[in-house]
Parts: C-alpha cells; sequence; structure tokens
C-alpha cells in the first residue's frame, strides 16, 4: 500500500505549516532509520575489544568491523545513488530496510569472522541507500517552507545525536554480549518497515532510464573501486605479520593500486559513469573532501586507540569506556540546530580553520600519555577539544563542499564528499591498527603497551595536522564562483538540502 503526500506546491494547511499524523509518522520512519545509520560505526567502536576477545581475533582483524561498514557506504555511495535513480525510492529504501535488519541478525549470531565483515559490508551499502533517500523523500513529501525546514531540524536532530547513542547502547549492551550491540537495530528497523510499507510514497517522477535509453548501473565502477578500498585495507592491516613481499599484503595493495586504475579507466570511458569528474574541479569542493575525511578519519583513529587503553589495557568497562568518550561525540548533537547560524554568521572558510585548530591541539597532548592513564588531565581535555573542533567545522566543510558547484556538477560533488569521509573513516583504523601491531610487543606489560600507542597516535596528529593545512589553505584563497552560493539547509550530520534531488547527500562523521 502507497500513500501519497502532497507535493511542494501544496497549499491550505500543511502550506500553513500545519502536518497531519501521516506526515508526523513518516518523519519517524525516516528520522529513525537516520539515527540508526548514524549510530552504526560507533557501536562497534566500544565493542571491538569484546569480539577481538571472543572470536580470537588481533586488532588489524577486529579493525574490519568498523572499515567495513565505512567500505560499504562509502564505496557504493555513488552506485546507490543510481540504484535509486533507477528503480525509484520507495523500492529502494523499504528493500534496503529488510537488508539491513537482516544484516544486524546475521551479524550477532555470525561465528566466522569473514560473515561479520560480510553483514557490516552489506549495511554500509544498505546506509547508502537509504540516508540520501530519505532525504529526497522529505524534498518531495513536505512543502517547501516552514515545513519541511521543520522536517529537516527533526532529520537532522535524529542524526547529529545518532553517534552518541550509539556509544552509549554499546557500552550498555556490550557488558551483557556485544552480539546485542548488532542485534538490537534489527527490530526497530523491522518496525520502521512495516510503517513504511504504508507511509513512504512513490516517487513524484518515474525511475529508470527513458524508454529508448538501456538502463547503465555501471557495475563495473562500482566494483573497481569498492574491490580498491577492500584490497587497501586488507594489505594494510596484514603488513606488520607478514611484510612488503607477502601476497597477503604487498600484493594486495599492488592490487588496490591496480583496481584504482581500472576505475579511472573506466569512468572516463563509459557513457554513464558513476564518477564525474569535472566536479573535482572546484577548489573549496575539493579542500572540504579533503578536510573533512582527515576530521573523520583523525577522529575514529583516536577512538580507536582511546578503546584499546582504556578496556584492553587498563580494564574498564565498555559502559565506563563509552561514557568517558562521551564528550568527544556529545557536543556535536548538543549544538547540531545551530551549526547553520555560525556558517552564516562567521563564514566556512574561517570555522573550518578554527575547527582543525582544536583537534590538532587535542591529538598533540595526546601523545604525552603515558601509564597509568590520566582521565582528567589528558583523555578528557583532549576529547573536549576534537568535540570543539566537530561543532565548529563540520557543518563549515558540509556547506563549502557544493554551495560553489554548478547546479549540474552538485550531485555529483556530493557523492564525490561523502565517498572521501568514509574513505578516512576506513582507512585510518586500518592504519591505527596495523601501527598498534606493529608497536607493541609480545607479552608488554601496560606501560609498554601505552608507550606503544605512540606512532599510531603521530598518525593521527598528522592527519590533524594535514586538516588544518587544509583549513589555512582555504582562508588564503578567494574563491570565485561561476553561480552564486545558493545557502544549503544544512546539519552536522552532513545534510544538504537544495531544490532537487541531486542535491541531497548525506555525509557524518
Amino acid at each position: 500500500m502507497t500513500t501519497s503526500y502532497p507535493s511542494a506546491t501544496a497549499t491550505g494547511g500543511l502550506a500553513a505549516g500545519r502536518w497531519g499524523p501521516r506526515l508526523w509518522a513518516l518523519l519517524f520512519v525516516l528520522a529513525g532509520n537516520m539515527l540508526i545509520d548514524a549510530l552504526e560505526v560507533s557501536v562497534a567502536v566500544v565493542a571491538l575489544p569484546a569480539i577481538g576477545t571472543d572470536l580470537g581475533l588481533p586488532l588489524t582483524a577486529v579493525q574490519w568491523t568498523m572499515t567495513g561498514f565505512a567500505v560499504g557506504f562509502g564505496g557504493l555511495m555513488l552506485f546507490g545513488a543510481r540504484v535509486v535513480s533507477l528503480l525509484g525510492r520507495r523500492r529502494v529504501y523499504l528493500a534496503a530496510l529488510l537488508a539491513f535488519a537482516a544484516a544486524s541478525l546475521l551479524s550477532a549470531f555470525a561465528q566466522e569472522p569473514w560473515l561479520l565483515v560480510a553483514t557490516r559490508l552489506v549495511k554500509g551499502f544498505c546506509a547508502a541507500l537509504t540516508a540520501p533517500t530519505g532525504l529526497a523523500i522529505i524534498s518531495t513529501a513536505f512543502p517547501e517552507g516552514p515545513p519541511r525546514s521543520r522536517a529537516l531540524s527533526v532529520y537532522t536532530l535524529f542524526g547529529a545525536v545518532g553517534f552518541t547513542t550509539g556509544l552509549l547502547l554499546s557500552g550498555w549492551l556490550t557488558g551483557y554480549s556485544w552480539r546485542l550491540t548488532f542485534a538490537f537495530p534489527a527490530p526497530v528497523v523491522l518496525l520502521l518497515f512495516a510503517l513504511g510499507l504504508r507511509l513512504i510514497p512513490d516517487s513524484d517522477t518515474t525511475p529508470g532510464a527513458a524508454p529508448d535509453m538501456p538502463r547503465r548501473y555501471d557495475v563495473t565502477g562500482a566494483v573497481t573501486f569498492t574491490g580498491a578500498l577492500l584490497a587497501l585495507v586488507q594489505g594494510i592491516t596484514a603488513l606488520p605479520a607478514h611484510g612488503w613481499t607477502d601476497p597477503r599484503s604487498g600484493g594486495a595493495l599492488l592490487a588496490a593500486a591496480a583496481l584504482l586504475a581500472l576505475f579511472v579507466a573506466v569512468e572516463r570511458t563509459t557513457s554513464a559513469p558513476l564518477v564525474r569528474f569535472g566536479a573535482l574541479r572546484g577548489g573549496p569542493m575539493l579542500r572540504s573532501a579533503l578536510g573533512a575525511a582527515c576530521l573523520n578519519g583523525s577522529y575514529l583513529g583516536l577512538l580507536f586507540v582511546l578503546v584499546h587503553q582504556l578496556q584492553t589495557v587498563a580494564g574498564w568497562s565498555p559502559l565506563r569506556c563509552a561514557l568517558a568518550l562521551g564528550p568527544a561525540a556529545a557536543p556535536l548533537a548538543v549544538t547540531a540546530l545551530l551549526s547553520g547560524r555560525l556558517v552564516t554568521r562567521f563564514g566556512a572558510p574561517r570555522l573550518i580553520a578554527a575547527g582543525a585548530v582544536l583537534p590538532l591541539a587535542g591529538y598533540l597532548l595526546q601523545l604525552r600519555t603515558s601509564w597509568p592513564l590520566d582521565y582528567p588531565g589528558l583523555l578528557l581535555p583532549t576529547l573536549l577539544l576534537v568535540g570543539a573542533g566537530f561543532v565548529l567545522s563540520f557543518a563549515a566543510l558540509n556547506t563549502q563542499a557544493t554551495a560553489w558547484l554548478p547546479a549540474a556538477e552538485r550531485g555529483a560533488g556530493s557523492g564525490l564528499y561523502q565517498t572521501a569521509v568514509q574513505t578516512g573513516a576506513a582507512l585510518t583504523p586500518a592504519l591505527t591498527a596495523a601501527l598498534l601491531t606493529a608497536a607493541t610487543p609480545p607479552h608488554a606489560t601496560a606501560a609498554e603497551a601505552v608507550a606503544a600507542c605512540r606512532p599510531a597516535l603521530v598518525l593521527v596528529a598528522a592527519l590533524g595536522g594535514l586538516g588544518l593545512l587544509v583549513g589555512l589553505r582555504g582562508l588564503t584563497r578567494t574563491a570565485v564562483p561561476r553561480r552564486p552560493p545558493v545557502p544549503p539547509t544544512h546539519s552536522t550530520t552532513g545534510h544538504d538540502h537544495g531544490p532537487d534531488d541531486e542535491d541531497l547527500d548525506l555525509r557524518r562523521p
């Protein structure tokens, strides 16, 4: 059963900002799924030590529970947008909800590491399908003006609190079993699916290609790019155990380079590419993509190290660890609805530069950490600085990414930006795990284990430093737009909403 909703040109009660129960219920479905997508990374972070202990996995293997989701999300984001455009929003959204629920249950019962990683990849792809589609549904189901702005605010808030919610839920549930951490989204998503069957409207436009044009999904492009990311992560994490010459490490890195080259060749020659490289010509978009990849990657790398220190070395419980990490995640959730005002008042370049300084200061402070751990004197200030950096810069990065692109290239630019953010989320935990493994001696004492974290923390600080250089570069460059920038309706979880589907994207930490 499908439901029709007034378009943006609707009049009457909706135009005046009054919603009926069906619109509220639809928004509950979309925002609820947004929250589930947003917490998928953070639920894995706190559960890493428990997963590794239960399945007998080293750090270089258990990190796949984080990177698998990021690879599925970022590696298949562009392909997911193509699938939605050809098959239609409602059909794809509902199918993705079912697949997400099934993958959640399989994750919870997985006894083999490969199955756990595979389910994380599937869930990442499902998020790549539902996150931007949810925004597209809002753009047509809610009339333009105050009703749509209110809907986007609710959607934004749910997404912004997702990461913090995931940390706390994971800390609580992992105390019983890490499997509950992966299982609990399943019944929630099934409820959203049941409601969505009645509430999610059909697309306003007919899906698929024109009658005389074949459907082109560009599966080759999707497979080569995702394969390159998987091979790169595999090569990085295999280096400590196998060295550069082993096929499992050096061979995987060579395969990643070959697949990436093939992806570029395919995209330049196919008639319907996933990537329009013309969108990369814009300096602000490139700086935003690189800055956001550094911000997101360095943050997740820091969390990876801190979870290792607090749980594996110091013996903290998962819940205590989750609460300890809260100061880095909570500020973004609390200030989500104020971020647009900050960008309007101070400008994106200034906020990006200022927001890069604070995390870097925290990362440099963390380099002083020694045993025993000093949470109030070192860890807490670091987490607060990182949280403040996200408050200042993440929304500004989202805004700057596509504001100066021509309308025809904004969709491509948004997809490339999201891919860069998730690539940072995939590669940094892999590099962090490899450095921790290589630096930690066998049967290390607590003091030796904490000291062995230094190379990984140097990597995190280096990424933070690169983000700062990118931000400072933006202050010294005067962009000359080919059109006036269109201020997006914006969220710190990465929603930039414009007048049509190509202006919709999702980018979140």
